[in-house]
């Protein structure tokens, strides 16, 4: 796809991880949950949305695919793979990958937003391998992060063409329109950003439903959160789109396409909150709900990705918005030390 000389010998595909069999759940969620005082009976209510698909997470598979179409995309450029929460974890791939004698590795991690899980959390697992790499022995590897990309024109123009057939199927262009992504603590919102930026994980979120939604000619629609978890108490981003699409069928709404926006693949939080917990709330409300699909099956993603790495053999970074983008520590705007910061418990 690309006849550009990359600056970069290997590209390091990052994830979250997921669980691929029903032994595999319980210690993925130990992993995730990890120093964060979770307790046991919540693990065994998140678990149940796992083993509700045989102890599978579709994540995994997704990102292989992913990964299988930047390896047609990029034939010369080696692909690894690696994960935070389980195998394989990141840990692995970077002895694989320096085993293999790369040295300058290119990093995307599949998140578009800041925030600390979204963004510094992977510098933070990067400098983890390069921990990890110097306790085995092995040679010292340069990871580079490629920058958010939640307001790219190819996440934009794809993520409204996949709104476009939801719209199609459901067949009334007088459906509601809905964007939605993973809630996350009030508290770690305003946490993302600079007190300059301000929240960057909502603002961003709410800056790409902008945008799509103006491709789409589209000036009235919602944007909501979703997969909140944790205590009660503690304020989380809202409204949830369970209760907003109650709330809709009350205002006599009857037809709502609903767009993840948050997620790149259809991982469990999509499959579940979305395909399973909404589908059974729409059905009883008697509305009708069709959920767009994302974006990383598309060969559009891939050359988003691709034009991500191009950026650094000196390709113009293209951006559609005016909120920040950050994540980048060579030819992008680096997270300030304020900047992404996990919230202080209360």
């Amino acid at each position: 796809m690309t006849s550009t000389k990359l600056p970069f010998d290997a590209l390091l595909v990052l994830s979250f991880g997921g669980p691929e069999g029903p032994e595999d759940v319980r210690p993925f969620m130990e992993n995730v949950t990890r120093g964060r005082g979770i307790p046991p009976e919540r693990l065994d209510e998140v678990s149940q949305h796992y083993y509700f698909f045989d102890g599978i997470s579709p994540l995994n598979r997704l990102n292989r695919e992913i990964i299988d179409q930047l390896q047609v995309a990029l034939p010369e450029l080696p692909i690894f793979f690696g994960n935070r929460n389980w195998h394989p974890f990141g840990t692995e791939a970077a002895e694989a990958i320096a085993r293999a004698g790369h040295r300058n590795v290119a990093v995307f991690a599949t998140s578009a937003w800041g925030g600390y899980s979204g963004c510094r959390q992977y510098d933070e697992d990067l400098a983890a391998l390069r921990q990890h790499l110097a306790e085995q022995n092995l040679p010292e590897v340069t990871f580079t992060k490629l920058r958010q990309f939640f307001d790219h024109p190819l996440f934009v123009e794809t993520s409204a063409a996949l709104i476009e057939e939801a719209y199609q199927e459901i067949g009334t262009d007088k459906a509601r329109l809905v964007f939605t992504a993973h809630s996350i603590p009030i508290a770690a919102d305003e946490a993302s950003g600079t007190p300059d930026d301000g929240p960057l994980y909502s603002t961003q979120v709410a800056e790409a439903s902008r945008l799509i939604a103006d491709h789409l000619g589209i000036a009235d629609y919602d944007l909501v959160w979703q997969s909140r978890s944790g205590a009660p108490h503690i304020p989380w981003l809202e409204p949830d789109i369970v209760d907003h699409a109650t709330a809709l069928s009350e205002q006599g709404v009857t037809d709502i396409v609903v767009y993840p926006v948050g997620f790149i693949s259809d991982h469990i939080e999509v499959v579940w909150d979305l395909d399973t917990e909404l589908k059974q709330a729409a059905d009883e409300l008697g509305i009708r709900v069709v959920r767009a699909k994302t974006v990383g099956p598309t060969p559009e993603f891939t050359k988003l990705v691709v034009e991500l790495l191009t950026e650094h053999a000196g390709a113009e970074p293209r951006s559609l918005g005016n909120v920040p983008v950050k994540g980048c520590t060579v030819n992008g705007a680096p997270c300030a030390e304020n900047c992404c910061v996990p919230a202080r418990r209360r």
